[in-house]
């Protein structure tokens, strides 16, 4: 069962092992015992039994997961009198379904081929009609036994508070079912054929139709996810129909709503990386929704926002032979973190240390995830690094400190400003003591260091053996996110790739203890550098019987720091 959903490859005897499925990874950490029926993840910790594995991956209640199960094993659940299960909904939805698709005909039949749908794509999107009058389908419900309770927890009926009578729901609507990413039928959406109120009519919220977690398309939409497709998400019914005629299968179309959390959750889980919002809508139209987008789906995934440039919707679009212009309208559009960065700067403006300031604080909520698997936070970091002239590292030391539980000074920006060379120094002397901490040996304990995460690291791991010792000081802290970057940096992926590992340790060893006895000579020379600066600004401004004296200081500090040169050449 798990294999549908994995690609497992054999990990000893009666394991496999494969790419957890609930959370992105490069390397396999997610394994299953085939003998005991139990699986693990050692990345994200989930772990349990096929029921909990389908639950979790299917989002499914235990009940729905036990009868897919059955399903798929050719067993009957038998299920208690009274006991309510959202099978139930489906069926009786399946009844209605057949009920609306064999009134299609006349006025509605006309009305989806007007709109350029030949009748296989009709067929395959199941469409049908719910034809005027007031009981219809309850009618034809009582003749199969449906109760009007189980038709009014589907929402295909509504209840007159002051009398008791109920009616058909869906009157006088072409139909258009709709069904979750597992292609169970949950709900309806039904268009006029005038311009009569409302224009369109959902199913209300029920135990299996939730909008807030609906796509419409996704069933369909899902099937390309897994290869990279992109998901392109259009404002309507027919938008999507139309696409997918047209050959642009990763439509799908949310059910009134903005995207959501929810959504978010469902689009990972089944693979999606990149997301098109296509949209009827100016430039001015386009930013908003990019303003407006959830935070979960900005973070997760990369989005653009487009439109058709001649200002029609998709499907009139492509009704027209517009083909092309929908083409390149899913080429181009405006890109979620130039949007963001652009619109940041035209609000504030980069002139003034307070415009950076408020440019960062806005852009921290998508720059703050330091996961090195997250690419639109570090594309985020990359383009406001660019914008402003800051160094990565010291945007990334900033971001992974408490500093930005407090308004951004001017010392903050200059210490993230380009040239800020002593701190540059600083990390990358850790880096190297990241690949062996023995080297901390070397330091004499007096470095006056500038930069407080490296004081704090140098402080606390003198007696660390390994970098996983380092680490466990430091787990849970702010500090950790740094320490990972550094050790992930130390290490060259392409070496590995050329040499052996026992080979490629003993190269970056040498290599280390080399760069330390060179970065700390640097450093020596940037602080003796530092003190001659600050010397040299004192001398302006002292009485003329303490200037000698300090120009003696600035002579002396001269000379160490040739002799620190000297002794550099040497090594």
């Amino acid at each position: 069962m798990v294999g549908e959903y994995v690609h497992l490859s054999p990990a000893g005897k009666g394991r496999l092992k494969g790419l957890c499925p609930f959370h992105k990874e490069k390397t396999p950490s997610f394994q299953v015992d085939t003998e005991k029926g139990y699986y693990h993840c050692f990345g994200c910790k989930a772990s349990g039994d096929v029921f909990s594995f389908v639950q979790q991956v299917e989002n499914l209640s235990f009940g729905d997961a036990l009868r897919k199960l059955a399903d798929r094993a050719g067993l009957e659940i038998e299920v208690k009198y009274g006991e309510k299960t959202s099978r139930d909904i489906y069926e009786v939805n399946a009844f209605a379904l057949d009920y609306f698709r064999s009134h299609l005909s006349g006025a509605a039949l006309d009305y989806l081929r007007g709109r350029g749908l030949t009748d296989e794509t009709i067929s395959a999107f199941e469409l049908g009609y719910a034809p005027e009058g007031w009981d219809g389908l309850l009618k034809l419900a009582r003749t199969k036994g449906l109760s009007e309770r189980q038709l009014l927890e589907a929402g295909l009926l509504i209840e007159n508070p002051e009398n008791g009578r109920v009616y058909d729901r869906f009157r006088g609507r072409v139909m258009f079912p709709i069904r979750d990413h597992l292609g169970r039928l949950v709900g309806f959406g039904g268009r006029v054929l005038d311009d009569s109120k409302p224009k369109y009519l959902n199913t209300p919220e029920t135990d299996a139709f939730k909008k807030g977690e609906l796509l419409y398309g996704l069933d369909k939409a899902r099937l390309g996810l897994s290869s990279g497709a992109e998901l392109v998400v259009v404002e309507g019914y027919m938008d999507v129909i139309a696409m997918h005629q047209h050959g642009f299968t990763g439509a799908v179309a949310s059910l009134g709503t903005a995207l959501t959390a929810e959504h978010a959750t469902l689009l990972e889980r089944l693979g999606a990386q990149s997301i098109v919002l296509m949209f009827d809508q100016d430039a001015a139209g386009l930013k908003a929704t990019l303003a407006g987008l959830d935070q979960v789906i900005g973070a997760k995934f990369r989005v653009r926002a487009t439109s058709v440039p001649s200002g029609k919707d998709p499907a009139d679009a492509l009704l027209a032979g517009d083909e092309a212009q929908v083409q390149g309208a899913l080429a181009g559009g405006l890109d979620e973190v130039r949007y963001r960065v652009q619109a940041a700067t035209e609000k504030y403006g980069t002139a003034t240390n307070q415009g950076k300031r408020n440019i960062l604080m806005e852009l921290l909520p998508r720059m703050q995830n330091l996961d090195p698997l997250d690419s639109i936070a570090q594309d985020m970091r990359a383009a406001a690094c660019e914008l402003l002239g800051i160094r990565p590292e010291g945007l990334l030391d900033w971001i992974g400190s408490r500093a930005k539980k407090r308004t951004l000074t001017d010392t903050h920006l200059a210490g993230m400003s380009q040239g800020g060379g002593e701190e540059e120094h600083e990390l990358a002397l850790l880096r190297q003591l990241l690949v062996d901490p023995s080297l901390l040996a070397k330091l004499d304990g007096s470095m006056p260091w500038r930069n407080e995460a490296v004081r704090k690291v140098m402080l606390a791991a003198r007696d660390a053996q390994s970098p996983d010792e380092i680490l466990d000081i430091f787990r849970g802290q702010p500090e950790e996110q740094l320490l990972i970057r550094l050790m992930f940096e130390a290490r060259d992926p392409r070496t590995l790739s050329r040499a052996s590992s026992q080979e490629y340790e003993q190269k970056v060893v040498a290599y280390a203890a080399t760069a330390v006895d060179e970065i700390q000579v640097t450093l020596n020379i940037d602080a003796l550098r530092a003190e001659v600066a600050l010397l040299k600004q004192q001398v302006v401004t002292a009485p003329p019987a303490e200037q000698i004296a300090i120009l003696g200081q600035i002579s002396e500090l001269q000379r160490a720091i040739e002799a620190e040169k000297r002794g550099r050449r040497g090594n």
